[in-house]
């Protein structure tokens, strides 16, 4: 099924928006996870793959501007239907789903309760990407590095499980 083929000129308010809710749950998710990273985390047991501290906020703001991109790229093709109903659903449960893992990783030290939120992640990305591809395509390959991202912090997520049992 294809969604509405017209698409509406650039709009600066709804993008700003996006930006603004993407934004503010990586800002928010950060007060979990900074005081974490010099404490907690620092006593992990962490794999030979794991990156510098310095790459999760670069890495994260990135995948952050370009979810909201996709968001907006689909918000500005929304139709009412039931396709974008569920699109946009599926877009709300992964940004939930995004901002429980820091939670539940870093505030509550959750490793195993951390690891079952992002293979959760990992399926709603997947979903994501494919049901925004219905409203087009720039939007779900937007979202690729995101998946990339996910599937290595989830690799990550494992090692740190298992070295720290």
């Amino acid at each position: 099924m294809k969604a509405n083929s017209a698409v509406p000129k650039f709009q600066l308010i709804p993008l700003a928006i996006s930006l603004f809710i993407t934004l503010a749950i990586g800002g928010v998710a950060t007060i979990f996870t900074r005081p974490e990273i010099k404490g907690w985390y620092i006593t992990l047991n962490k794999p030979g793959f794991t990156p510098p501290n310095w790459l999760f906020p670069v890495a994260w703001t990135t995948l952050y501007v370009l979810i909201a991109i996709a968001a907006y790229l689909v918000w500005k093709r929304r139709d009412g239907t039931p396709v974008y109903r569920t699109t946009a659903i599926i877009y709300s449960i992964q940004l939930l789903l995004n901002f429980l893992w820091s939670i539940v990783f870093f505030g509550l030290h959750q490793i195993f309760g951390g690891l079952i939120i992002i293979v959760l992640l990992l399926v709603f990305i997947i979903l994501n990407i494919a049901w925004f591809g219905r409203f087009t395509k720039t939007a779900a390959w937007l979202l690729v590095p995101y998946l990339v991202w996910v599937s290595y912090a989830t690799l990550l997520n494992i090692g740190i499980y298992i070295l720290n049992k």
